[in-house]
């Protein structure tokens, strides 16, 4: 009898060991299943922010175009007129594939939109080793921090340099006849004694002698 209880009791600790070890085993399995899915949204998150990143400098470039003069953004008013005909700059109006709901929208001063975010806090597996167009997110801790817009802080935009004049050339009023002006630093040349002068300008012009009993002929 008591043999039978024994055994009662050794088979009852096995099933409650078994039943525990499968609890662990389901709890480990759906932890890895909640992070291949986790992983799975994503990259469909950074594939799809990029996508509408790129889609909002296409819609701006083709918004100016033929505008002359006019430099800065424009954006739309919804992610669906990204997608509109004729010249679709997005395939659709994706969905934030974190939450599967709508984006959280960065707007610009008028209310039109010039980026996505998306709504979760959650932490990201990725961390570094971002593509290009979005190597700023290195480091950041949260889905809600991946913000795509245009333009972003992975591709700043240089401001373009306005063209100066050239200097123009001194105009110097022109001398008199027969004279230039002398170079900078010089000082101008001794203007020549009139006809008939001496080296002295103080003295009196020669006068020659005339014929006796006739005037001075100067």
């Amino acid at each position: 009898m008591h043999t039978l209880r024994n055994a009662r009791g050794v088979t009852y600790l096995l099933v409650m060991l078994a039943v525990v070890l499968m609890g662990i085993s389901v709890s480990v399995a759906a932890k890895q299943w909640k992070a291949v899915v986790q992983r799975e949204r994503e990259a469909e998150l950074l594939a799809r922010g990029i996508e509408i990143q790129t889609a909002l400098a296409v819609y701006s470039a083709q918004q100016k175009k033929g505008r002359v003069g006019f430099s800065w953004e424009i954006y739309p008013l919804t992610l669906e007129e990204l997608a509109k005909q004729p010249k679709p700059a997005l395939r659709k109006a994706y969905k934030d594939p974190i939450t599967g709901d709508d984006w959280a929208y960065v707007r610009d001063p008028t209310g039109r939109i010039k980026g996505v975010r998306s709504k979760s806090k959650a932490e990201p597996f990725k961390q570094k080793d971002f593509p290009p167009v979005v190597r700023h997110f290195d480091g950041l801790t949260s889905y809600n921090d991946w913000v795509f817009q245009h333009p972003n802080a992975s591709t700043p935009q240089v401001p373009v340099a306005q063209p100066t004049a050239p200097a123009q050339p001194t105009q110097q009023a022109p001398g008199p006849p027969g004279l230039r002006t002398p170079p900078s630093g010089l000082s101008p040349p001794t203007p020549p004694f009139p006809s008939g002068t001496t080296g002295n300008p103080a003295a009196p012009p020669s006068q020659t002698p005339s014929a006796p009993g006739g005037p001075a002929i100067p």
